[in-house]
């Protein structure tokens, strides 16, 4: 058997890693090619292309770096014709991924398509859900809500539950928290960083000019992110002694720190397994947050808030994002214990609504159960 898996980024990654794994617990021989990142890579070897540090956010972004997406895109579906795989596995990342679906069911109409970790149309546009019921043979869902939406369409949807149930409860540590340390976390992307973490840290700077006694500890997803990060404190005056700047470490520090700032994405999510007192903060290019506003139909953006129905985590998202805002929000998380603990009830309520752990592994029969099912006529 053979099994085509394409992720585009960090979180995709380790999730792909999670599901390869799973697969070769039930059946050793199947071959795996395509593309994702290190942890993927690894599992897989040579023949598995590692792209994940390409990822790009925001319409401008891809706008400039459409040549290399076009060249990826191509070079796949190459691929596809040359290996005639069994099924072609999607992970997250959909502005690519469901592209490269929808061309492949085009040119290969009796490949499997499925898709783990489903796109998040409901919050942008959930019209799109019918046309992608034409192409992808099975959804794999990680939030309860998702699976109706999806089967109204026809859309065969299994929800697996969220995989950061399995791959975080190992990491938990029980370690105390220190009440003087706040955690910045900017984001895995280098255009997140570059524009989110020179607001944190100039809020930080604020903190402790009233408050300090407070400590600050930033965690990059790279070392070449630990290094813009540190040439931005650099900039602003400050060293590695006013804030740290650890890198693959945010898991350890999300369970240290006091309250913590945190980009809108997948660290929101851990942060809220951890039970971080956080705010949300989001910032990309303005044409981006101008077409995405016209996009959105939900009213929050970081995914505790979307899954509690109601914003527990403050949101200071694009013009909003300011150091004194931030500042102010955070201190708030630092300096009030009752605000602290209603916020970490509701990030509790918030992570037990995700159902059981054992995502990868449902995942894994999900898709080996699809396989042997009859391809559509």
């Amino acid at each position: 058997m053979k099994l085509y898996l394409v992720a585009g980024e960090a979180s995709g990654d380790a999730r792909g890693a999670e599901l390869i794994r799973a697969l070769r617990e039930r059946d050793a021989s199947i071959e795996f090619f395509g593309a994702g990142g290190r942890e993927m890579r690894a599992l897989v070897g040579e023949h598995f292309v590692d792209w994940a540090d390409e990822a790009v956010v925001g319409l401008w972004d891809v706008l400039k770096k459409y040549g290399y997406f076009k060249g990826q895109f191509d070079r796949m579906l190459k691929e596809l014709a040359t290996l005639q795989p069994d099924a072609l596995v999607l992970i997250d990342y959909p502005g690519f991924n469901l592209r490269l679906a929808r061309e492949a069911h085009a040119r290969f109409p009796k490949l499997k398509i499925i898709d783990y970790i489903s796109p998040q149309v409901w919050a942008w546009n959930r019209g799109r859900i019918p046309k992608m019921a034409r192409y992808l043979d099975l959804m794999l869902c990680i939030f309860p809500f998702e699976k109706p939406l999806y089967e109204e369409s026809g859309l065969h949807t299994v929800f697996v539950g969220h995989p950061i149930l399995d791959s975080l409860a190992a990491r938990k540590t029980g370690v105390a928290r220190d009440s003087h340390l706040v955690g910045l976390f900017p984001g895995s992307r280098e255009k997140e960083v570059r524009r989110i973490f020179p607001v944190m840290a100039q809020a930080a700077i604020r903190m402790k000019s009233t408050h300090p006694e407070l400590r600050f500890e930033a965690s990059a997803a790279s070392h070449q992110l630990a290094d813009r990060m540190m040439t931005t404190l650099e900039e602003l005056g400050q060293d590695e002694d006013f804030c740290a700047v650890t890198v693959r470490a945010s898991h350890d520090l999300m369970q240290r720190a006091i309250a913590g700032m945190v980009c809108s994405g997948t660290a929101t999510l851990e942060a809220a397994f951890f039970g971080l007192p956080l705010c949300v903060v989001y910032k990309v290019a303005w044409l981006t947050w101008i077409v995405g506003k016209q996009l959105v139909r939900v009213p929050f953006l970081g995914m505790p808030n979307v899954l509690a129905g109601r914003e527990i985590a403050r949101e200071l998202l694009q013009g909003d994002a300011t150091p004194d805002a931030l500042a102010h929000a955070t201190l708030r998380l630092v300096t009030n214990a009752e605000q602290r603990e209603a916020l970490q009830a509701d990030l509790r309520a918030v992570i037990v609504g995700l159902g059981e752990s054992g995502a990868a592994t449902r995942a894994a029969d999900a898709i080996l159960e699809e396989l042997q099912t009859p391809a559509r006529s």
